[in-house]
């Protein structure tokens, strides 16, 4: 950034603040701003990406003290804008000799003042341009400040990542977990019914930006503990419950255990195979979003022993139903592309 734009341009009116406004304002206006142009959200806008810089190089000149302090005293001298003219023969009043012939006691020849006018040039062969003499006016060595007033764009702070393990109750009902992060205590919800391996994003909880740019956002990869019964996919809870080759068969009414404790009806039609699930709505997990259901998978139970009468009626059943080939189709689609 030049001079002459310090000169040019009002960084106050590109934040939309007026002179006297405090830090705390211009940067609520830069952060405003800056989201409204930010080119993530006009991607292909030029003039949202001109407006983006413009606001930039405001904030990055009035967030810095002696920057603003400088811009202040150099807007004032200039008028709030005009552009510097190098005096000569014949040159109007009102240029940059007269500003600075009044800054240094200088007057207009043979003027009341019989001080010698001060004569500068903006732009010499040998450089010293005008950066060169508001810098040496201002402690700088070749720009403002002690620096060239270069732009620096906002920067967002980097995300940072997080770890926690939680037990199934816990992750089922959402709990509020204390986390150490970059060496910082961090206090966050789990909200209810979070899954085994699923992200959460925190928003503003990692490292904070720089130049007025947004902190970054913290993730946290959530364990959940196993349960002896259930398990979790999405809001829905899934149990395996075992069944009897007669319930199977022949339908009939069970109890289910939920994870409250206390118990439900369900019923199993007759012929329910192996491995059907039935459903009890309203069983599952209880979030924001709604409530998920108990999905229950049969598993019809083998029993490992038999009395002699439970032997003897299996051997009478078999015998009746030997005219049906249970694997009849099973070469049909072995053999299918």
């Amino acid at each position: 950034m030049t001079g002459q734009d310090w000169i040019e341009k009002d960084f106050y009116a590109a934040l939309g603040v007026p002179k006297d406004a405090d830090d705390a304002a211009i940067k609520k206006a830069y952060r405003k701003l800056a989201r409204q142009y930010h080119p993530d959200q006009n991607q292909g806008d030029a003039a949202a990406e001109a407006k983006f810089k413009e606001i930039g190089e405001a904030y990055a000149v009035l967030s810095d003290g002696e920057q603003r302090k400088q811009y202040d005293a150099i807007r004032t001298m200039a008028g709030g804008g005009a552009r510097f003219q190098a005096g000569g023969p014949g040159a109007g009043g009102g240029g940059f000799e007269d500003i600075f012939g009044a800054m240094f006691g200088g007057g207009a020849p043979g003027g009341a003042g019989g001080g010698q006018r001060v004569r500068f040039q903006t732009q010499g062969a040998g450089g010293g341009g005008f950066e060169d003499i508001l810098g040496s006016m201002f402690g700088g060595g070749g720009g403002f400040g002690g620096r060239r007033a270069g732009f620096r764009a906002p920067e967002r702070g980097a995300d940072l990542a997080a770890e926690t393990t939680l037990p199934f109750r816990t992750a089922v009902e959402g709990s509020t977990v204390e986390l150490t992060v970059d060496g910082k205590k961090v206090t966050t919800r789990i909200p209810a019914g979070v899954n085994d391996g699923q992200k959460l994003r925190i928003r503003g909880k990692g490292r904070p930006g720089t130049d007025g740019g947004d902190a970054g956002d913290l993730v946290i990869t959530v364990h959940v503990g196993p349960h002896p019964l259930f398990t979790l996919a999405g809001r829905d809870l899934r149990a395996t419950v075992p069944v009897t080759f007669a319930e199977a068969a022949l339908g009939a009414q069970i109890e289910v255990p939920t994870l409250g404790g206390e118990h439900v009806r369900l019923k199993v039609p007759a012929g329910t195979p192996s491995g059907r699930v039935l459903r009890v709505k309203g069983r599952g997990v209880a979030t924001a979003k709604g409530t998920g259901d108990l999905l229950v998978t049969v598993q019809v139970a083998v029993p490992q022993k038999l009395s002699r009468k439970a032997k003897e009626a299996l051997e009478a059943f078999a015998a009746e139903s030997d005219h049906e080939d249970v694997r009849a189709d099973l070469a049909a689609r072995a053999a299918q592309a």
